[in-house]
C-alpha cells in the first residue's frame, strides 16, 4: 500500500504585499509549519494572490513560492486558475493544485456547463432597463493526477460563493451600509444565487466524470461557505437521500469530517460558534481506500472578533484539513 494525503486549505488572501499592517514574514513564520504538519501529497489551495514584479510584466506567484520554500513541494507540479479572460492569474483569490503527482491534465470550469443567470433587480435605484447577468466570482478548477499505476485521480478545487449580500445601486453606502431591508435582502438572494449556481456547475462537472468512467476516483475539496445540510454542499454531494434513487448511490460525493467525532467537525469559527465550511468530498471508489482525516483548528480565531482585537494578524480564520488513502500497490 502506498499512502497519499490530499489537503485543502484557504490562504485568506496569501499576499506578499499585505495591506492592514499584516507583516508577510509573520505570515510565513505561522503557516510554513501548517504546511509542514499537513505532510501532504496534493494541495488544494484557495486565495492565493499574484503580483507582476514590474510594471506590465507578467503576475507572479512570489507569495506562494516564498510559503513553499523549504517545506518539500516548492518543485512539485502545479495548476491554477485564471481571470476572466483566461490570459493570466488574477490579482487575488485565485485557486491552486500543488501536487507530487504529476498533472496530465486541468481545466477550469466557470459558465462553461451552466450559463449565467439572467435577473432584473427589483429594488437597485436606478432600476436597469432589462436583466442583468449574475455571474460566479470565481471559477471551479479540475485536475487530473497520475497514480502509480496509471489510474487517474481527479482532483476538484473549488472556493464558492460566501454568504454576503451583493451589492446593489443606489442600496448600499460606501462603508458597507445598507440603506434599506429590502435591498440587502435582494443583495442576499442574489449571493445565494451565486453560490448555489456555482455548486450546481461543480455538481455537473463531477456528472461528466462520472459519465466518462463510473468508477472515477474523485476529491472535490476547498472551501465551500456552506454546511453540509445547506443548499450549496446538497447539490455538490448528490446524496441518494435528496435523489430518492439507490441507482445513484455510486454518484454521490461522501464527507470526509464524517468520520470524525462531532466536536472536531469545524474550519471556521464565526462569532463563537464552530462552523464546518471547508471540506473533502469524495467519490465511493476513492472512499474504499480512505484511512482518515485531520482539521488542523487548535490555534483557530475567531473570524468576526478576532481581527477587530488583533492588529495585522498574520493567521488564516480558515483550519486546514487534509485526508489520508492508502493506494493499492500497482
Amino acid at each position: 500500500m502506498t499512502p497519499l494525503r490530499i489537503a485543502t486549505f484557504n490562504l485568506e488572501n496569501l499576499d506578499d504585499h499585505p495591506g492592514g499592517g499584516m507583516d508577510f514574514e509573520d505570515r510565513l513564520a505561522v503557516m510554513r509549519p501548517q504546511f509542514l504538519r499537513l505532510r501532504a501529497d496534493v494541495l488544494c489551495l484557495q486565495e492565493v494572490n499574484t503580483h507582476p514584479a514590474a510594471k506590465g510584466g507578467p503576475r507572479l506567484y512570489a507569495a506562494l513560492d516564498r510559503l513553499l520554500a523549504g517545506t518539500g513541494c516548492e518543485h512539485w507540479h502545479r495548476a491554477a486558475s485564471l481571470n476572466r479572460g483566461g490570459r493570466h492569474p488574477a490579482d487575488k483569490h485565485n485557486l491552486v493544485i500543488v501536487s507530487r503527482l504529476p498533472i496530465r491534465a486541468h481545466r477550469q470550469v466557470w459558465h462553461d456547463l451552466v450559463p449565467p443567470c439572467a435577473y432584473r433587480p427589483v429594488r437597485a435605484e436606478p432600476p436597469p432597463a432589462e436583466a442583468q447577468k449574475v455571474e460566479w466570482d470565481r471559477p471551479i478548477l479540475h485536475a487530473e493526477l497520475e497514480l502509480p499505476g496509471g489510474r487517474i485521480l481527479h482532483v476538484v478545487n473549488v472556493h464558492l460563493r460566501a454568504p454576503r449580500a451583493v451589492w446593489l445601486p443606489g442600496q448600499k453606502e460606501r462603508f458597507g451600509r445598507w440603506l434599506s431591508v429590502g435591498g440587502w435582502a435582494e443583495g442576499f438572494f442574489l449571493a445565494e444565487v451565486k453560490q448555489a449556481g456555482q455548486a450546481l456547475e461543480t455538481r455537473l462537472l463531477v456528472e461528466e466524470i462520472f459519465d466518462a468512467d463510473p468508477d472515477a476516483l474523485v476529491a472535490v475539496c476547498g472551501d465551500f461557505n456552506s454546511m453540509e445540510r445547506e443548499g450549496a454542499l446538497r447539490i455538490v454531494k448528490g446524496d441518494e437521500e435528496d435523489t430518492g434513487n439507490g441507482h445513484l448511490a455510486m454518484r454521490m460525493l461522501v464527507p470526509l469530517e464524517r468520520s470524525l467525532p462531532e466536536n472536531r467537525r469545524y474550519s471556521v469559527i464565526h462569532h463563537g460558534r464552530p462552523v464546518m465550511l471547508d471540506h473533502i468530498l469524495v467519490s465511493r471508489p476513492l472512499l474504499g481506500w480512505y484511512l482518515g482525516a485531520e482539521i488542523h483548528n487548535e490555534t483557530l480565531g475567531d473570524e468576526l472578533v478576532s481581527p477587530a482585537t488583533i492588529h495585522g494578524t498574520p493567521e488564516s480564520y480558515h483550519a486546514p484539513m487534509v485526508a489520508e488513502f492508502a493506494l493499492p500497490a500497482p
